[in-house]
């Protein structure tokens, strides 16, 4: 027998289209039962991106549950390769081989230990001991400029390159996919959102709200806070609060 703690979780979603965009691109899931969520931000424009963050979402709710801990990352990480091969399918035979693709950020939870698992700049915090740390670091242009000491992180935040994403399920024959394993704690609770998100409101802004007892109160006030800052993008977010 496991001697691993057990954890319960709770979580609350929300996807808003934002006060420019016309569609929404961003998709999300929430299957607490499996300990699986995930936010997808779809990219290609004309209806593209929206297709292929939801092919992302679709791919994830046939994850079979019940699976050990090392076969369950490995379904999650199948399913994101065969999205990957279809999105390019797809994109030879009606976008005339324009990339259309989708960031994705999956958290995974069982027994006593989470995966963060992503491709682009959508992200997964942790807010522990009122302690943020955001535990994926963005596949982006922008931030592989703060890695070079070319810009300093608060640059980064409004830079004209913000966009530019270098890593999407669909945006390459190969798909790569960062894996982070890390052991709950009672009282861990972790926010995933496109990026829409975190370009309106600030970490420590994140860090306030979290600390909210109530997810779908905190999903609500984080979103409005994005709206009320003029929301140029689709915004999406997921709290999941982990408890003994």
């Amino acid at each position: 027998m496991s001697n691993a703690r057990q954890f319960v979780w709770s979580s609350a979603d929300r996807s808003h289209v934002g006060m420019v965009r016309k569609i929404n691109e961003d998709a999300c899931l929430a299957l607490p039962d499996l300990g699986l969520w995930a936010v997808a931000d779809g990219m290609g424009g004309h209806e593209a991106g929206e297709v292929a963050s939801q092919m992302i979402i679709d791919a994830l709710r046939q994850v079979p549950g019940e699976l050990p801990w090392e076969a369950f990352i490995a379904a999650v990480q199948a399913q994101l390769q065969s999205v990957n091969e279809r999105l390019r399918e797809e994109s030879n035979r009606r976008y005339q081989q324009r990339t259309i693709g989708s960031t994705v950020a999956i958290l995974l939870a069982k027994d006593d230990q989470c995966a963060c698992l992503w491709a682009g700049d959508s992200r997964i915090y942790r807010l522990r001991n009122n302690q943020l740390q955001q535990l994926t670091r963005d596949h982006s242009h922008v931030q592989e400029l703060v890695d070079q000491g070319l810009i300093d992180p608060d640059q980064a935040h409004d830079h004209p390159l913000g966009n530019v994403i270098t890593r999407a399920v669909g945006s390459a024959e190969a798909l790569e996919v960062d894996v982070r394993i890390q052991d709950l704690q009672a009282s861990d609770v972790f926010l995933l959102c496109s990026d829409g998100l975190n370009k309106a409101v600030t970490d420590a802004e994140i860090a306030r709200l979290l600390n909210v007892t109530d997810n779908h109160e905190v999903v609500q006030s984080l979103i409005h806070l994005a709206l009320v800052r003029g929301a140029s993008d689709n915004v999406t977010t997921i709290v999941v609060r982990v408890a003994e």
